[in-house]
């Protein structure tokens, strides 16, 4: 199916909070060539980037635990989700902005990370695309404990899991999170661990 035209785009601010909920109202051309007037709304939060990082020798990942309101509202006993370490692009390129997570938030410093893919997350209702990166770690990179910026109240608990255990944990659903799904089944299929 080809998209048709789009036209007479009016865009409405409903939530200007925490990121911007706005509504789009616009004319789309359907296939038939006849006119329809939609309506959507479209939750505007910037983009990201996500970081799966490995040690080839222990065979195991660094990933982050912390609250998560939104899935505690839905059916999320205690609202934590182990996921991989991410953040808002604020203005930055994907590559500085997910150095600077993974130093904030697992304590490690990494150099070289390489960039895997990109995705839309949630396109129905979200603007956001999501930077995939991975990187190599040892323990030699730990500079801090991580946990988080102190001014961002996040709370994170670092874990180093075996690559075994955390393919364990997405089938039992301990692991629920997208984009760490998606970047622990890529690093299965590229076989890195």
């Amino acid at each position: 199916m080809k998209n048709g035209s789009i036209k007479n785009i009016k865009k409405e601010v409903l939530s200007n909070q925490w990121y911007t909920l706005n509504r789009y109202t616009y004319d789309y051309q359907k296939e038939d060539g006849s006119w329809e007037t939609q309506q959507r709304e479209a939750y505007d939060r910037g983009n990201g980037a996500a970081i799966l990082l490995y040690h080839p020798k222990k065979k195991t990942v660094i990933l982050t635990r912390q609250f998560r309101m939104p899935t505690y509202v839905n059916r999320n006993k205690d609202g934590m989700m182990i996921e991989v370490c991410a953040g808002l692009l604020d203005e930055q390129d994907p590559v500085s902005c997910i150095k600077k997570e993974v130093e904030e938030e697992t304590g490690f410093k990494v150099e070289q990370v390489e960039k895997v893919f990109e995705a839309y997350m949630s396109p129905g209702s979200v603007t956001e695309i999501l930077h995939f990166f991975i990187a190599t770690y040892d323990d030699s990179m730990k500079i801090g404990k991580g946990g988080g910026a102190e001014d961002e109240t996040e709370n994170i608990e670092v874990l180093e899991i075996p690559m075994v255990d955390a393919t364990k944990m997405m089938s039992e659903g301990t692991i629920r999170d997208a984009k760490t799904i998606m970047l622990l089944q890529f690093a299965r299929i590229q076989k890195l661990l």
